[in-house]
């Protein structure tokens, strides 16, 4: 049975345009290509759904870079994960990482790491700024919502004559709001 080099491209928008990665694909000679033009922090993506199917083992998926393939840490490592239990190889050109090797199993696994600690380390940071102002007296999120607004809000929808969209260009008090207010009375 013949193994595959498939090509997975990915762009985050319409607008955006997948040339530059397809070229690269198409000299690596891989034999079919996988393109999406979606956010990569969606788990489901459609095209990557059939190339995950499409896989056998020996196969090889060769992408630009690591950020085409996904946006989080926990998202590369699942896909890894996939792709080792198929037994099918990872190439990204960016990073010179390719998996058939051992340096590069070890390389991916060390950016990963990287990256969940780089993560990690920022969490830590917000939590210890949001406890640092709460010793301080202050509080985070939005500033509470002018009850009179929400009354009046609550009385239009009431009326019947105004849809939740007029009811928010009247009086600003967006639709969610206005409907747990709503439960409320």
């Amino acid at each position: 049975m013949k193994n595959y080099i498939f090509g997975y491209a990915r762009v985050s928008t319409e607008q955006q345009c997948l040339d530059r990665q397809l070229d690269m694909l198409e000299k690596y000679d891989v034999d079919m290509i996988f393109n999406e033009k979606m956010t990569g922090t969606k788990r489901s993506r459609p095209e990557l759904e059939k190339l995950l199917e499409r896989l056998t083992e020996g196969d090889t998926v060769v992408i630009e870079s690591l950020s085409r393939l996904g946006r989080s840490t926990k998202d590369l490592i699942w896909l890894m994960e996939t792709f080792n239990s198929k037994g099918v190889n990872l190439v990204s050109l960016k990073e010179s990482i390719d998996t058939t090797t051992s340096t590069g199993k070890l390389l991916f696994t060390l950016m990963s790491a990287l990256a969940q600690f780089e993560r990690d380390v920022i969490a830590d940071r917000t939590r210890e700024g949001l406890a640092s102002a709460r010793a301080r007296g202050r509080k985070g999120g939005r500033p509470p919502t002018d009850k009179e607004k929400i009354r009046k809000a609550v009385k239009l929808y009431k009326s019947g004559e105004y849809t939740a969209k007029e009811i928010y260009e009247l009086t600003g008090i967006r639709k969610t709001t206005l409907y747990k207010n709503l439960r409320k009375t």
